[in-house]
């Protein structure tokens, strides 16, 4: 049997900011139903949708403020977690955690059972992607400033980069795009084991969510274990929100008053695997007639965000790519086409 194609998203908003020109697409609508087995639009995606962000958040939120708080010599790379986390792991860093090399599990129902499992993998030797290490990073940020996570985004990061539709848990505003059909995805993963072999069944659990989920975050730790607020998914924002973001992440040397340049670069440069920085993933791009690298990340629900250090060059996607009835398209390849529309633009302008 053949594999299903993947279905497109119902909506869709790709955007890219460069000294040369400005990319803007959208496209869609950013909630559904359905009328006699077909999918059909309710209202349209708009500029000023918000969107889960998802694991948007690793970097908008817990790397950010980690550059911050670094740059303040509050947090050492190199130190031990439980340096800042008491009966926490000796032998993983909080460099490992943002090169998701700690060895942790990859992903554990921590609404089922909050204590976190030993590490699946030696810590150090290879790259293994890990929600569980953003969630002890956010715990980190939130041990070292003393606030609740969303606070400390607010006086780290949001505030000072006049981000004011980025905000944790619930979005500030009405026009909200649908992140979810409901729970099925997180109990699919527990009574398949897959992609991650835990010992546990939808059954151990007893509020999933049966109805399409809007205005709160989609992933099930962020929403049932941590109300929202969370290391790795939680935030809300909107495509504009997310320029602004990495357009001034794209001119870090302008914003020293927030982070040293020096570690700027340090959280921007490759670690021992190449497609990994410290917290951002690492893309390749060909742009008016040369390669550069894109820093960024994606998210599960339909989002991702980037940026080219010293080039001011910002790109935002935002999707609900999960409603469908059928395999949705990837985030990576939604991701893809925003990086091919950008260098096609490029070689026109």
């Amino acid at each position: 049997m053949s594999e299903q194609r993947p279905q497109a998203p119902a909506g869709l908003v790709m955007a890219a900011r460069t000294p040369w020109f400005d990319l803007t697409e959208c496209t869609g609508h950013r909630s559904v139903r359905w009328e006699d087995g077909e999918r059909a639009g309710v209202a349209p995606m708009t500029l000023e949708t918000f969107h889960d962000l998802a694991s948007v958040t690793k970097v908008l939120a817990t790397t950010t403020m980690l550059m911050r708080l670094v740059s303040e010599r509050l947090v050492d790379l190199d130190a031990p977690l439980s340096a800042y986390l008491a009966r926490s792991y000796e032998a993983i860093t909080v460099r490992d955690l943002l090169l998701h090399r700690g060895g942790l599990w990859e992903w554990w129902p921590l609404y089922i059972q909050p204590q976190l499992p030993p590490p699946r993998y030696r810590p150090g030797r290879a790259r293994h992607y890990s929600d569980l290490g953003f969630v002890l990073l956010g715990r980190i940020v939130t041990a070292v400033t003393g606030l609740r996570l969303d606070r400390a985004l607010a006086e780290l990061v949001t505030r000072p980069l006049g981000l004011t539709s980025t905000t944790y848990a619930r979005p500030a505003g009405a026009e909200v795009a649908m992140g979810a059909l409901d729970d099925r995805v997180e109990m699919t993963m527990l009574d398949t084991g897959r992609p991650y072999p835990v010992p546990y069944r939808s059954t151990d659990f007893a509020r999933w969510r049966t109805e399409a989920v809007i205005g709160q975050v989609a992933d099930g730790n962020a929403h049932h274990a941590f109300d929202g607020v969370a290391g790795h998914a939680g935030l809300f924002s909107t495509v504009p929100d997310l320029l602004k973001y990495a357009g001034a992440l794209s001119r870090y040397q302008e914003h020293d008053q927030l982070w040293r340049p020096e570690v700027a670069r340090e959280f921007f440069a490759p670690g021992p695997d190449q497609e990994q920085a410290l917290g951002f993933r690492r893309y390749e791009l060909e742009l008016q007639g040369e390669t550069v690298t894109v820093l960024g990340h994606p998210g599960y629900v339909g989002c991702a965000v980037g940026f080219v250090p010293g080039r001011d060059i910002a790109l935002a996607l935002a999707s609900n790519r999960l409603l469908v009835d059928g395999t949705p398209t990837p985030t990576d390849a939604l991701w893809n086409d925003l990086l091919q529309a950008t260098a096609q633009r490029s070689r026109s302008a």
